[in-house]
């Protein structure tokens, strides 16, 4: 699962693999700015940073026992999903989604548009 979760943000335009904090994590980031973090675990268990609106963040946090306050991150802006089989993947691709538009919604304006042209 954690392939197909790294690959599909990977499949996000724009997107872009790093590993600034060594080979513990992997950053994924979109016109310079992260939209996930991925922790080393196994293939089928394992954590993400994912950026959320506050408001969703609280009521996922309040429906989902996967979901917790991101880890080492702005706990209003971010957090932790657990990958351990409790969650779908289009739940979890649904909030990457979220995740990435996000991001790039504060890109400058010139960067957004580049994005988001077909």
């Amino acid at each position: 699962m954690k392939q197909k979760i790294t690959a599909y943000c990977l499949s996000k335009r724009g997107a872009g693999l790093e590993q600034p904090f060594g080979p513990e994590s992997e950053v994924i980031k979109v016109g310079g700015k992260m939209f996930a973090l991925i922790f080393k675990g196994t293939e089928d268990e394992f954590r993400i940073n994912l950026k959320c609106d506050p408001v969703i963040a609280e009521n996922l946090r309040e429906q989902l026992e996967a979901v917790k306050p991101g880890y080492h991150m702005n706990k209003k802006h971010w957090n932790t999903v657990i990958v351990d089989g409790s969650l779908s993947l289009t739940e979890i691709y649904d909030m990457i989604d979220h995740s990435y538009s996000l991001v790039v919604a504060k890109l400058p304006r010139s960067q957004r548009d580049i994005l988001l042209e077909e």
